[in-house]
């Protein structure tokens, strides 16, 4: 046999036997799992979803298969529930199986099974408990960030006055703000709004985030293992993460330096103050690895989420003019013109309290929230599901959920409204995820959405330099993340 021939026959050979041990892998203990379609070897179901709007397909493929079902994404299995009563289920009666943090393959690139949200076990345990203790003293959910937070509006109006009324593209406005109240507990103090360092990791930020929402990014996903060693944009997002992580450890050498264990300033020097007392504890988490990587958690988070919803709200109330206008009226009944809003008028405010819920559940910013795994081998819905099996809980289904919203496509106040105006809740409302892994910024995010957005609409209207009727509400990509279309704003003074 010719070399050339010898070469072709290995190749042969060596693909072959991929495809045997990728059918093998995807069939092992496929016997007691929920149903689900057909993989492919290699590709898994690749062909059955649309890359584009993961959140449709998932939803999509669950009419036929039921709310729980198995998914090959490339070679990896995933157990996907969609609805609220299989969430439900799941998350929160058995929330002991399910607590587990399954992959994000894009960010696991750069925190490896460290720091507050992608971590497991007893790791996570330790870091949880005590960010959010950490976050409740530097007053996160109590008067204290509120002050904290309409300090920060303040400069917001400063800067949208200086728009004097021109179109402009409110991301960075948005996310410099609400940025700055996660940096005042996390590193401190706020940024200069023209700060170039700022503006570049807000840029990191926004770019990283934005590239889990492509086509690519939900590729990443399933191939990783393979395409972090390939070209593409995935690596552009990695320096993005590495020069998040580079920022993040400078600010924890400087408080190392200057740290003083009796008057911690900041998040950071908690964590250090924790390291010292637990030095001689073996199995203490608290490290400079974790405290790099859950103060970029929080940095991240903290920015992105919100920024990214009060943006994409700014949009819907463009294509709606009818609902601004009535919470310009809500807010001159119960605020009027001469005090800044409080978290206190949010009761006496059903209306906007309501939008505010809907702009959470229309954007869906998260639509198939963080992948979960069982921690154990566990019974659910008459199927067994493996110790280590990765569970999607789509956020997005439950949040688009008919049975749970009367018109879930339509952006429309009254979902959250009952026959007499007032507020009414829903089970339903999932944003935040639910269970042992919820978004324990929950309390935050409440507070900077309705501060923000009265303090907003107390001192502008909206105008949009294109026609409503015009303005396309739908994302522009949905993987993991929603991002709404680019757009620009008008805010003119009252």
């Amino acid at each position: 046999m010719d070399p050339l021939g010898a070469i072709s026959l290995f190749l042969v050979i060596c693909l072959s036997c991929l495809l045997l041990l990728s059918t093998w892998r995807q069939l092992q203990g496929r016997g007691e799992m929920p149903p689900g379609p057909t993989p492919l070897p290699l590709l898994g179901n690749l062909l059955q979803v649309d890359l584009s709007n993961m959140r449709k397909s998932l939803m999509k493929i669950s009419e036929r298969y039921g709310p729980v079902y198995t998914l090959h994404l490339g070679p990896r299995r995933v157990v996907v529930l969609c609805g609220y009563q299989a969430l439900k289920e799941a998350l929160l009666d058995q929330a002991e199986d399910f607590g587990g943090r399954g992959k994000q393959a894009t960010f696991d690139w750069i925190f490896r099974g460290y720091g507050v949200a992608f971590s497991n076990g007893e790791r996570a345990k330790q870091l949880r408990r005590f960010s959010i203790t950490t976050l409740r003293n530097f007053g996160v959910g109590k008067r204290g960030i509120e002050e904290r937070i309409l300090e920060e509006t303040r400069f917001l109006l400063e800067a949208l006055r200086g728009t004097k009324g021109l179109p402009f593209d409110p991301t960075y406005f948005l996310s410099r703000t609400v940025s700055n109240i996660i940096s005042s507990v996390v590193f401190g103090d706020r940024f200069d709004y023209e700060d170039k360092e700022f503006l570049s990791l807000l840029y990191m930020i926004t770019e990283s985030f934005r590239f889990t929402a492509t086509a690519w990014g939900q590729l990443y996903e399933m191939f990783s293992d393979t395409m972090r060693y390939l070209p593409g944009p995935q690596h552009k997002a990695f320096k993005e993460l590495a020069g998040l992580e580079k920022f993040i450890k400078r600010k924890v050498k400087a408080n190392q330096e200057t740290l003083d264990p009796s008057a911690p300033r900041d998040f950071i020097d908690c964590f250090l103050v924790k390291m010292q007392q637990e030095k001689q504890n073996p199995s203490s988490e608290f490290s400079l690895k974790n405290i790099v990587l859950t103060a970029l958690t929080l940095f991240f988070a903290g920015t992105e989420t919100i920024s990214t919803t009060l943006r994409y709200g700014f949009l819907l109330l463009l294509k709606h003019p009818e609902i601004e206008e009535r919470i310009h009226e809500e807010i001159d009944r119960v605020i009027g013109r001469n005090r800044a809003p409080s978290m206190e008028d949010r009761i006496r405010m059903p209306y906007t309290n309501a939008v505010i819920h809907e702009f959470q559940r229309f954007c869906d910013v998260i639509p198939m929230g963080l992948a979960r795994r069982v921690t154990r081998d566990t019974q659910f819905r008459g199927y067994t599901l493996p110790k280590g099996t990765e569970v999607y809980p789509v956020l997005g289904s439950v949040l688009y959920d008919p049975s749970q919203f009367s018109s879930p496509d339509t952006f429309d106040p009254s979902h959250f409204l009952d026959g007499d105006g007032q507020f009414k809740k829903n089970d339903a409302f999932v944003p935040f995820s639910i269970g042992k892994r919820y978004c324990f910024g929950e309390m935050l995010a409440i507070m900077e959405l309705f501060l923000f957005l009265t303090s907003i609409l107390q001192n502008f209207r909206f105008r949009s330099p294109v026609e409503p009727k015009d303005i396309d509400i739908s994302p522009k990509l949905i993987g993991f993340a929603a991002l709404p279309r680019s757009y620009e704003i008008c805010l003119v003074p009252r």
